[in-house]
């Protein structure tokens, strides 16, 4: 693993736009940039915060979580995002960064580390399970809206 790779959080929207070529391979739905930077800037004043592995100023991956605390597992930290760069993938960034999130968790007193991820994604999975994450659960979704542009 490259040790000129760094790992910090971007809490600024210039940051935040920088960031969205990477999380837009995670959320292709995201619509643009700006959009982006508006929506991370509301989840931050909720407690969102945006870790980015960084390597000459250049983001290479990114994972964004979050303190919570819910009668199951007390306080938690809950990563909500974890992305590298498609031609970075198993390069360790991730791990790298699922690291930094999970002592981020420690450091705070936290008995639990959370996430989720989908039925379909079998290679993060995988990767979760070798990085010491089991599989506690499901994750049921009801979509109560319409997406804006789809017809009935």
């Amino acid at each position: 693993m490259n040790t000129s790779i760094s790992i910090k959080h971007l809490d600024t929207p210039d940051e935040w736009l920088r960031a969205f070529d990477v999380m837009k391979q995670l959320r292709p739905h995201l619509a643009d940039a700006p959009s982006f930077s508006g929506q991370l800037g509301h989840q931050h004043t909720e407690g969102y915060r945006l870790l980015a592995a960084c390597e000459s100023g250049r983001i290479l991956g990114l994972a964004g979580y979050r303190m919570q605390t819910n009668l199951l597992y007390g306080q938690f930290v809950y990563l909500d995002d974890l992305v590298v760069s498609a031609h970075l993938q198993r390069s360790g960034i991730g791990e790298r960064l699922l690291d930094a999130v999970r002592q981020i968790a420690r450091d705070s007193g936290c008995a639990h580390f959370v996430l989720d991820t989908g039925l379909h994604m079998a290679l993060a999975q995988r990767f979760y399970y070798r990085n010491g994450l089991l599989a506690k659960g499901m994750h049921f979704v009801e979509p109560l809206s319409r997406p804006t542009g789809q017809n009935s």
